[in-house]
């Protein structure tokens, strides 16, 4: 059977900007018969993430991801429908997430590798499985939950970095509803800015690109801030970093204006950045959601739960086709999503 698949055509460099053009469509067989254990998907939603960004490189920086080769197909979050099974657990009809799901537009895996998700947690929006009730969901609830050290009626101020994007988009949200009571984005267009504020609930919001980051700050935060959930690093970061209050919290959760550059993750901060977290005893420890895979279910149905209930608002930016995966990479990369950035493969 012939299917359709997208492999790295080229490497970006590490210090390079990610193009479309670093990705490549093709023709490839699929074998006509199943192993024991093993199914055929039809590809529903492809996810493209921040994180992929050292994936393009040789060396990825870490030891938990590993490098696409060049020439081979590329795999990242996915949802499908299974076709056929020679799986016990699985059959004709399932639905099923897998965090190394092949680009392309019908697949063979291994049953024991994929998750069944049930359409009833996302009222039928399947692709919110690798959003808002999926991966970036986690990272945005359990960082808060685990970094972010909030008090219900303490009054506490969250800033969310990369706040129109997957994970802050959600961060601000699940800040409100942990019990901050204010919250500020930070975000690079005056539409993103006015979505935070009138469908997503956050108190205010900064455009970086046109205001003075360091001025609106203080402004909007009077009381100084408490939390940081950081997706961006750079500038942004060390400008809130120095209006945070003693005994606060950075959740770092990404740092995506250092990732087209040669730097070890985290990046180093400036010395003078340093001090500021020794002298006013903040922490920045390093976020990583895999170490918490025990409570996965339990935070799922709680961002399920939110979401029925209306508390928890889920913007996407769909992208149709497969052969448009490298475009909806290089949009991601560069700002060009509101919410989470999906690839719709087939109905």
């Amino acid at each position: 059977m012939r299917v359709h698949r997208v492999v790295l055509n080229s490497r970006p460099g590490k210090n390079g900007n990610p193009v479309a053009e670093n990705f490549h469509m093709e023709e490839a067989n699929l074998p006509d018969k199943l192993n024991a254990g093993q199914v055929k998907v039809q590809t529903l939603y492809l996810s493209v993430d921040p994180y992929m960004r050292c994936k393009m490189n040789e060396d990825t920086g870490t030891d938990y991801i590993k490098p696409w080769q060049l020439s081979e197909v590329v795999y990242g979050g996915g949802v499908g429908v299974i076709e056929e099974s020679q799986h016990a657990n699985l059959a004709k009809g399932d639905f099923v997430t897998y965090f190394y799901w092949p680009w392309q537009t019908k697949a063979i895996l291994e049953g024991s590798t994929l998750e069944k998700v049930d359409p009833q947690l996302v009222d039928g929006h399947l692709s919110y499985f690798l959003g808002a009730i999926g991966m970036p969901g986690l990272t945005s609830f359990l960082g808060i939950k685990e970094k972010g050290h909030i008090t219900v009626g303490s009054n506490q101020t969250m800033v969310v970095s990369g706040a129109a994007g997957a994970c802050g988009s959600l961060a601000g949200q699940i800040g409100h509803l942990e019990g901050c009571s204010r919250v500020v984005g930070i975000c690079g267009t005056d539409e993103k800015c006015s979505i935070l504020v009138s469908e997503l609930g956050f108190d205010a919001a900064i455009n970086y690109k046109k205001e003075n980051v360091a001025e609106q700050l203080h402004k909007l935060c009077p009381s100084g801030v408490d939390v940081y959930f950081d997706n961006v690093g750079g500038d942004i970061s060390d400008t809130v970093i120095s209006q945070m209050n003693q005994n606060s919290h950075v959740i770092l959760c990404g740092q995506i204006s250092q990732y087209n550059k040669d730097v070890p993750y985290p990046p180093p901060l400036l010395p003078e950045v340093e001090s500021i977290l020794k002298t006013r005893n903040i922490t920045r420890e390093r976020f990583l959601v895999l170490n918490y895979k025990d409570k996965y279910e339990s935070g799922i149905l709680q961002l399920s739960q939110w979401f029925k209930e209306g508390k928890l608002k889920i913007r996407e930016t769909v992208i149709n086709g497969l052969e448009n995966m490298g475009v909806a990479f290089q949009s991601m990369m560069t700002g060009g999503n509101i919410g989470k950035q999906i690839v719709r493969i087939s109905e």
